[in-house]
């Protein structure tokens, strides 16, 4: 009988850290903010590479339910936004932890905001004794400041824990010369480097994430996630998506 894949696949990364957009967690075409079916899968796809025996962080974005920058067209200050901005990222982390804890995955969520009642606040060393204890760690509030996005946030947690890779979760398979939707012909690159990245101005990722990650050498892996397995495929080192590293 041929054994699980589970049981005989040979993860590339021993502690991961997965950037979810708050796009991921929405339905657009039913208008759900947080539709429950996709955070089920979610949850599967993360049960699954946690099963692998890898160390797994997330962190959250809340774009589905609020972005700090387009409230100033509704007369909030930018300031006040984001901070908005990172209370959607906390809905969206207990919203996971939820999920995922009746898939029977042992979770926290830290948050950069204090906010005691619903999350510990994140501490390095905290954070890096329940990753080695088996729990996924999902991060919420972003970095705590206004001005910085989730995907700096992402960055600098996945410096601060010393994880071997950031997966950055997106809902296009890749990064491309141009926008693929708008321009068909986009070039597909499957691996770049940091700086032809930032030198490009690629908008996979913004600017301060892409440079924190080339100061600390943590490799950018740039992949749809709505894939069935991909982040499985992506765990154990498969072709997917695009990589990004300093060589």
């Amino acid at each position: 009988m041929a054994k699980s894949t589970s049981k005989t696949a040979k993860p590339k990364y021993k502690r991961i850290l997965l950037k979810l957009s708050g796009e991921a967690f929405q339905n657009k075409a039913t208008g759900d903010s947080l539709n429950p079916d996709i955070l089920v899968s979610i949850a599967r796809q993360i049960k699954k590479v946690k099963d692998l025996g890898v160390e797994v962080a997330i962190v959250t974005g809340g774009g589905n339910i609020f972005r700090g920058l387009p409230g100033e067209g509704c007369g909030i200050d930018r300031t006040t936004g984001d901070h908005m901005g990172m209370l959607a990222t906390v809905i969206n982390s207990l919203a996971l932890q939820s999920t995922l804890e009746r898939h029977g995955v042992h979770t926290r969520v830290m948050s950069a905001l204090n906010m005691p009642a619903v999350a510990e606040p994140f501490i390095r060393r905290r954070a890096m004794r329940h990753l080695e204890k088996g729990r996924v760690v999902i991060i919420g509030a972003g970095t705590g400041n206004p001005y910085f996005t989730t995907d700096s946030a992402a960055a600098l947690r996945a410096s601060e824990i010393n994880a071997n890779v950031l997966l950055k979760a997106t809902k296009v398979d890749g990064i491309y010369s141009e926008d693929p939707v708008k321009n068909p012909a986009a070039k597909k690159y499957k691996k770049i480097t940091y700086q032809q990245a930032l030198q490009d101005r690629l908008k996979i990722m913004d600017a301060a994430a892409f440079s924190l990650c080339y100061e600390n050498q943590i490799p950018i892996l740039v992949f749809n996630f709505f894939k069935p397995d991909e982040i499985m495929r992506a765990v154990l080192g498969k072709a997917v998506g695009t990589l990004v590293t300093d060589d």
